[in-house]
């Protein structure tokens, strides 16, 4: 069953155009971009979710990128 977001699909792409840009403009490998997004996701993480929450929101994070990553086939 796929996810039903509250954000329009314009407004997401819109923000992951941006970033993806910022990377680019950096010239950032995969390595230091994925080390980047990952200190971001730990940043909202520590700075927006409350102290109790913070590891059962992690830990759905981490489910959902694994689930979004397809293996090569």
């Amino acid at each position: 069953m796929p996810v039903t977001s509250k954000y329009s699909d314009k407004q997401v792409e819109a923000i992951l155009n941006d970033m993806i840009n910022v990377l680019e403009q950096h010239r950032a490998p995969a390595d230091l971009s994925l080390m980047i997004v990952g200190d971001l996701a730990t940043n909202i993480i520590n700075n927006n979710v409350p102290n109790g929450q913070r590891k059962a929101i992690a830990e759905k994070f981490a489910h959902a990128l694994q689930s979004s990553v397809k293996d090569k086939q």
